[in-house]
């Protein structure tokens, strides 16, 4: 225990580790929630001055608009969506453009382009909810159906693979409750499934020098001659590795829980993730979907930090270290869209590289020729790759300390 507190305080002493939280921190929690709260992305529009063109009053348009969900019956209908969209084109016809913001324009305008494709004017500049006549607003739950079934035919996704997916679907539970849904998309799609890609970057920068940076300061002779002996160093050095990833994850969630907290509130967890994408397949609220998201970073990036000291423990070079990390997560995304598609959904096994919100998409994977749903591999596999890499790096390390 003493020397993983000394390898410990070590690490955190480190001028590029401070540099690395604070920088990771300002990203994801300042700019990526609190200011995409309050500015970004829900602040009042019109205000030329600022580059975003939203005003700094985003905490009382989010209040504003939760109340305003309220008036729709907490029940997703027929009746409820034509309330919506009359309510949207009364406000428009009024000439009140700035009420309209506290609608969930974006999110219904994705339900009708979805579910009425046939009421598509593409001669007109306006949004569906603009000019979509109501009481063709019918059989919400039925097209739904159809348009899921539709969607994996045209995806390719037939037979055993589709029955498969149908049954994850039948446990949806209809009819949805509804309230305001564009914060938590705006959570559930774009804040937590994006902190596994930056923090893959600052995790590198700070533990790429693990191992590698013993040799960079020339004290790797010297960890020979120390009581301790080389493995219960190496041992003491993961430790510290898992260690800080965990304690750096933990400091960037809690800033995204008070952020998301003060803003959102409660409001609207229990609502079903098909609210925000409607061909979803998943049988998750909000709540339920956010928690898997945050056990999918969690995981990654422990299975990232298992992968990066393996390659720290394999090369006397920071700066290969470094740059073999990175290419880890980066790489793969970088040359996706060129390979085969099986081959693009071997890579997101990968730590990192994949994405937690798999949960509203409909890939699958063959194991043993059964179908599984891509997300529950997803989370699984990529710390599994991390911890299996763990003893290589104790032994890849002590090999090069005996020569």
């Amino acid at each position: 225990m003493e020397l993983f507190l000394l390898e410990h305080k070590k690490l955190w002493r480190k001028t590029s580790t401070k540099i690395s939280v604070f920088l990771c921190f300002l990203y994801l929690v300042v700019f990526g929630s609190i200011l995409s709260f309050q500015w970004f992305s829900f602040g009042s529009s019109d205000d030329y001055t600022s580059a975003f063109g939203n005003n700094f009053d985003g905490y009382d348009m989010i209040r504003k608009s939760q109340e305003y969900s309220l008036m729709f019956g907490g029940e997703l209908t027929d009746q409820s969506l034509q309330k919506m969209v009359g309510d949207y084109q009364d406000i428009g016809a009024a000439g009140v453009d700035r009420e309209l913001e506290k609608t969930d324009m974006h999110i219904i305008n994705s339900w009708l382009g979805t579910l009425y494709p046939e009421l598509l004017d593409t001669g007109s500049y306006k949004t569906m909810m603009n000019y979509v006549e109501l009481e063709k607003l019918t059989g919400f739950y039925e097209r739904r159906q159809n348009i899921i079934e539709d969607f994996l035919e045209n995806n390719g996704q037939n037979g055993d693979e589709k029955e498969y997916l149908l049954q994850i679907n039948a446990k949806v539970k209809e009819p949805f409750r509804y309230e305001w849904t564009e914060g938590w998309s705006n959570l559930l799609g774009s804040i937590v499934p994006d902190m596994g890609v930056v923090m893959a970057l600052f995790l590198a920068i700070v533990l790429s020098s693990l191992f590698a940076g013993e040799w960079y300061n020339n004290t790797s002779s010297l960890l020979l001659t120390t009581k301790n002996g080389w493995k219960k160093i190496a041992f003491a050095k993961i430790g510290v590795g898992l260690s800080f990833t965990a304690e750096f994850f933990a400091i960037l969630t809690v800033g995204n829980l008070v952020s998301q907290i003060f803003f959102l509130g409660t409001a609207g967890w229990d609502m079903p993730i098909q609210t925000i994408k409607l061909i979803a397949i998943a049988p998750m609220n909000m709540l339920q979907a956010e928690i898997y998201e945050y056990a999918f970073v969690f995981l990654g990036v422990i299975g990232f930090a298992g992968v990066v000291m393996f390659i720290s423990a394999k090369t006397r070079s920071n700066v290969l270290a470094l740059l073999f990390s990175l290419a880890v997560v980066y790489g793969p995304m970088m040359i996706a869209e060129y390979l085969p598609y099986g081959v693009q959904k071997a890579l997101d096994l990968i730590p990192l590289v994949g994405s937690g919100a798999d949960i509203f998409r409909t890939n699958t994977f063959c194991v043993f020729g059964k179908y599984v749903w891509s997300p529950y591999l997803l989370i699984a596999v990529p710390v599994l790759v991390g911890v299996l890499c763990l003893p290589f790096a104790v032994k890849s390390w002590s090999r090069r300390l005996r020569v």
